[in-house]
């Protein structure tokens, strides 16, 4: 039996092939840096004596993420880990637009792709979980200075919250949810080039929070009571406030660069 993980080269990726491994899975590991995915197999198959394929891949191409699913499709797979995804710090008009291009591409793109095939493929088998890597981001109702990730990831929990109401409606034994953690502690820090307010989770306790938590099959997975405190206050409070809030923060961390 497999686990695919996209974004499996470091933070929460990482971890999740750590956990599934121990789990008892064979595993798909998808990300651009084959070398440290030869690494964690590497790893995996010393501590757990587990398998894994490895696939380079740029999921920021369509190409590429198609490539991948057809990579592993003849595979036993039950559960597949959406993860791959990054973020920017900055003003709208001041951020580099390829790299705002790109975001949406592996943030949006490669999770509404590999959604819609994971659906497809478990579905003809009866029964497999897809787990949507989000962020506490996307439930809010936006992030100035952060604006391009924080619309990325409202789209990814609204698509999966959509599409587990269509599986539910069906009776269906396919499972879909979203993993909205706050602050984590990774190298997603540095690619957006931002250090948080609030003290990081590990990537290890948020893996293993989301895996309970899936195979409860819940859909909306939020790690952290005080970010689940937080979004729930919020929803009493005027849209303007909250989004004035939330940049004020932001722009905090912005003045720090």
């Amino acid at each position: 039996m497999y686990a695919v993980i996209t974004g499996a080269s470091s933070g929460i990726g990482k971890s999740f092939a750590g956990l599934l491994a121990k789990e008892g899975y064979d595993l798909v590991l998808i990300a651009r840096s084959e070398d440290v995915l030869k690494s964690i197999a590497a790893g995996v198959k010393k501590e757990y004596g587990r398998e894994s394929l490895i696939i380079k891949a740029d999921l920021s191409r369509k190409k590429e993420v198609i490539r991948s699913f057809n990579e592993f499709k003849k595979l036993d797979v039950e559960i597949f880990i959406n993860n791959a995804g990054f973020g920017d710090l900055g003003r709208f008009y001041e951020t580099d637009l390829d790299k705002d291009l790109s975001m949406l591409k592996v943030n949006v793109n490669a999770v509404h792709i590999f959604s819609k095939l994971m659906i497809r493929y478990f579905k003809e088998r009866g029964t497999g979980y897809i787990l949507n890597v989000g962020s506490s981001a996307g439930l809010l109702p936006a992030g100035p200075y952060m604006a391009t990730y924080y619309a990325s990831k409202s789209y990814v929990v609204s698509l999966t919250k959509a599409l587990a109401r269509e599986l539910k409606n069906e009776k269906s034994r396919v499972y879909i949810g979203v993993l909205c953690p706050g602050p984590v502690d990774t190298n997603f820090n540095n690619v957006a080039n931002v250090s948080f307010a609030l003290p990081g989770i590990t990537a290890k306790y948020c893996a293993s929070y989301a895996y309970k938590k899936m195979k409860a099959k819940k859909t909306v997975i939020v790690p952290t009571f005080i970010i689940q405190f937080v979004c729930f206050i919020w929803r009493f409070v005027p849209e303007n406030i909250v989004i004035a809030s939330i940049g004020m923060q932001q722009k905090r961390k912005l003045n720090k660069r």
